[in-house]
């Protein structure tokens, strides 16, 4: 049987499918699991310097695979949603928190926890034929998958609720509109213009974009940002990117970054 989640590479590219299209790549256990450790792996992997996210089949993710969890509620009513702590949130975590940017690349479904995973990246590209939807309302739960605070965060806390609370479908451009920040693409291409956006960042300065990301992850006030911004600031100025980056610009030439 072919594997649920594939990890292939593009030279410092991880381009991580989801790979149940038969299902629209929803979200079985032993998908959870494999998707958890992989992107763990390559969270951690220094040779990594950008990751892609994406479904095969024409679509990126159809949330919780219903069938499973309806068995599940059957035979083990007390842990059926212990998959939230043991595979959704540390999926969201791994994408939000890795050391390296991450972009979602984004075909057909896009619904519930998929929806979700696509807000943890850190960039987005959508096929123009993408359907949206937050979809738990429809069957009696509420946000997993880091959507409670990153769906406020892009559109505002009224759409928010709305999207949650009546779980209509919605469309990329729609979600762009109301402030989902993403690129669009022709249908079939999403995977291929992320893959553009993915190798440009890995070419960029790795670190940097380690601080960034923990930094755009949300101060509590101006005063802790000021703080963080001036520890990453002086981690920062001791990479060689940095140094190499100030000579070439002193010298009108192009900077290359080796990550380090």
């Amino acid at each position: 049987m072919d594997p649920v989640v594939i990890e292939r590479r593009e030279g410092a590219v991880a381009v991580v499918s989801i790979n149940r299209p038969e299902r629209r790549n929803a979200l079985a256990t032993e998908v959870k699991v494999r998707l958890r450790d992989t992107l763990l792996a390559v969270g951690h992997d220094t040779a990594v310097r950008a990751v892609v996210l994406t479904g095969a089949g024409g679509h990126f993710c159809a949330g919780q695979d219903l069938a499973e969890h309806a068995e599940t509620l059957e035979t083990d009513p007390d842990q059926v949603l212990a998959t939230v702590d043991a595979h959704y949130s540390p999926i969201t975590v791994a994408l939000a928190t890795m050391p390296k940017p991450v972009v979602a690349a984004v075909e057909g479904n896009c619904v519930g926890a998929g929806l979700g995973f696509a807000l943890a990246a850190d960039l987005r590209v959508f096929s123009r034929e993408a359907v949206l939807a937050t979809a738990f309302s429809g069957i009696g739960l509420t946000c997993d998958s880091g959507l409670s605070y990153t769906l406020p965060r892009a559109v505002g806390e009224a759409r928010a609720r709305e999207l949650v609370l009546l779980g209509e479908t919605f469309t990329a451009e729609q979600a762009i509109a109301w402030g989902i920040a993403g690129r669009l693409s022709e249908p079939g291409a999403a995977l291929d213009d992320a893959l553009v956006l993915a190798t440009r960042l890995a070419a960029g300065p790795t670190s940097a974009y380690a601080e960034s990301k923990r930094l755009l992850a949300g101060p509590t006030s101006l005063e802790r940002a000021l703080s963080d911004e001036s520890l990453a600031q002086s981690r920062l100025g001791r990479t060689a990117d940095h140094r190499g980056a100030v000579t070439a610009f002193l010298a009108k030439s192009k900077a290359t970054f080796s990550g380090s």
